[in-house]
């Protein structure tokens, strides 16, 4: 049964917006481990393979990921656009979304696709070691084809499935990747199962294959199961709505890289801290997206619920998911927050012996970032899902400036100072944190709390 409630004097019931909001979400947070899994999965198999082939994998794939992940921030206007389209009563127009943002997908996958074909010469003018640009670069040019399969398979799909009530499809198909995952890295590497031995390139093969197979399996389950088949028959693309998907999303792409860029550029000092700074960093902030799926799932549902009231002309009822979406997105981050200081050491056990003395220095940093994490949660969760619903709104192009302001203009700066200039290292970083996603969550909830007054006020 689909998570978002027919119209009705019980769509004003808060514990019933908590309820479907959960049950939307819970699938797409699944998925979004899953995915994260697979990333785990890829960097143990190069482990294998010696430190530099773990270097160079290690940022092909983030070059991957985060090229991919930015341009999927256009297609999350898909989730918006059809949620509306059915509270509306136009369902008919669903699928002529759906195949226009398949389109869109194709067209962003050229992109994708030559941006990793170049990267090689833009590694070498960036200052990176020769050998290394080439071994990043021959990593990307395999991996370059798997764009269309990410950006249709989780592109598309983990925008569209969720907005009519079909979820749960993500959730198997991702799990499943997982293990497909897995399978092929070791096979491909190391050349068993009757598979041939690839070495380096045998993990940007495996993971190529893993797209695909998960987008193909998507693809088929919905174009063949005959409770879904009504949503995606076949129309042709309306460009005028192509426009429309690109207006509501360009600005979710920029919101995305803003927010890559500052995660991004603070890693970078804290690699100017040494090996053991860095290392702990890496550990906490691993530690603190693995939290993070949670409400970035909340997001979305949120983004769903939220315009699919709209379209129904409930206002009321969207304010109200809105805010139970943010209520749940604190609470779960509180109590992510409460488990980072209770146990921080079996938790960082999880990633480095606790017990080997070399680690200690980088155990020791690692909890004590723990702390400050801890005390970022409940904002973090909060900004997230307060971009979710102001997505709803097709509200995307302030959101994106407020990011922008509360990363860069406050979270980057007061970490630079704090941790280069007055020299209290990662755990300074660490403040810039907090500050900059405080101020984001700040202007998020105040930006919704405002927009979502406005559409009670009578016309």
């Amino acid at each position: 049964m689909s998570s978002i409630q027919t119209r009705g004097t019980r769509s004003h019931s808060l514990a019933r917006h908590a309820r479907d909001t959960v049950r939307l979400a819970a699938p797409l947070a699944i998925t979004q481990l899953s995915q994260m899994a697979m990333s785990i999965t890829d960097t143990a198999m190069l482990g294998s393979l010696g430190a530099q082939a773990l270097a160079a994998g290690g940022l092909a794939a983030s070059l991957g990921f985060s090229i991919t992940m930015l341009l999927q921030g256009v297609l999350s206007s898909l989730s918006v656009t059809v949620s509306h389209a059915r509270g509306s009563s136009e369902e008919s127009l669903v699928p002529r979304i759906y195949w226009t943002g398949l389109v869109l997908a194709g067209l962003l996958s050229i992109v994708a696709f030559g941006i990793l074909s170049v990267v090689e010469p833009v590694l070498i003018a960036l200052g990176e070691p020769a050998s290394l640009a080439q071994a990043v670069a021959h990593y990307c040019l395999v991996l370059r084809w798997s764009a269309p399969a990410t950006l249709v398979g989780i592109g598309v799909m983990r925008a569209f499935l969720p907005a009519i009530g079909a979820a749960e499809r993500l959730l198997w198909v991702s799990v499943a990747g997982v293990f497909i995952n897995a399978f092929l890295n070791y096979g491909l590497i190391n050349g068993a199962f009757g598979l041939p031995r690839l070495g380096f390139l045998g993990s940007a093969l495996a993971t190529t294959l893993t797209l695909w197979v998960s987008a193909l399996a998507l693809l088929v389950l919905l174009h063949t199961r005959l409770s879904l088949r009504h949503w995606v028959r076949m129309v042709p693309p309306h460009w005028p709505v192509l426009g429309e998907l690109f207006a509501i999303g360009w600005p979710v792409a920029i919101t995305y890289g803003v927010e890559v860029m500052f995660f991004l550029c603070a890693s970078m000092m804290a690699g100017w801290m040494g090996a053991g700074t860095l290392a702990a960093h890496q550990i906490a902030l691993n530690i603190a997206s693995v939290a993070f799926m949670v409400p970035l799932a909340l997001g979305q549902a949120a983004n769903v619920r939220v315009a699919y009231w709209l379209g129904a002309g409930k206002p009321e009822a969207a304010r109200h998911a809105g805010f139970v979406a943010l209520a749940l997105g604190a609470g779960f981050m509180a109590i992510a927050a409460c488990t980072m200081v209770l146990i921080p050491r079996q938790i960082i056990g999880l990633y480095v012996r606790l017990d080997d003395p070399a680690n200690a220095m980088t155990v020791a940093l690692a909890i004590e970032l723990l702390r400050v994490a801890a005390l970022f949660q409940i904002v973090d969760g909060i900004q997230v899902v307060g971009s979710g619903c102001l997505r709803a709104f097709q509200d995307t192009r302030i959101p994106m400036c407020l990011a922008a302001f509360g990363y860069w203009g406050i979270g980057l700066p007061v970490g630079y100072f704090l941790g280069v200039r007055q020299g209290e290292g990662a755990l300074g970083l660490w403040w810039g944190f907090a500050a900059g996603l405080a101020s984001v969550a700040l202007l998020m909830i105040l930006r919704f709390g405002r927009i979502s007054a406005l559409r009670l006020l009578p016309d």
